[in-house]
């Protein structure tokens, strides 16, 4: 992994660049595409927050939180809401640097804890969010395991 690893906004010069990105086929069952959630980011508004991930200008992923610290339901205070590696960049330690920013973001802003929740089945992340602190709730909504890192 770069030294030149870093976060950044959405803009007119990376949108196309994270609308093309693909995860490996076996996961697509898993996480929605960018441009879902960069439907999703416009519609929520000041809660979404997407970024991009970069490794010095190459963009390697996406990932989006979701902040909103009124909310009467607690795991949508602050949750890790998409994550999205290019199939070819896996396994480098960019999902990692992505949930410690998203996890960094969440105490900046007052949060405890950090929410995740997926869909259960083979070659699913639920090993890479356990490996990473996150355990589960016993909490299933939609279909999806929730668990939760305390920060």
């Amino acid at each position: 992994m770069s030294s030149s690893l870093r976060l950044a906004k959405i803009s007119p010069q990376n949108v196309d660049a994270a609308c093309h990105l693909r995860v490996h086929p076996d996961q697509e069952r898993f996480v929605d595409p960018v441009v879902t959630s960069l439907a999703e980011a416009y519609a929520y508004g000041e809660v979404a927050w997407p970024r991009v991930i970069c490794d010095g200008e190459q963009l390697v992923g996406f990932v989006m939180a979701g902040f909103d610290p009124t909310h009467e339901v607690e795991p949508y205070r602050s949750y890790l809401w998409r994550l999205n590696i290019a199939a070819d960049r896996q396994r480098q330690g960019y999902g990692s640097f992505a949930v410690a920013a998203v996890c960094a973001e969440a105490r900046r802003r007052g949060q405890s804890r950090l929410w995740v929740s997926w869909q259960p089945g083979v070659r699913g992340p639920e090993p890479f969010y356990t490996r990473l602190g996150f355990r589960r709730t016993g909490e299933v909504v939609d279909g999806e395991i929730v668990a939760k890192r305390e920060l």
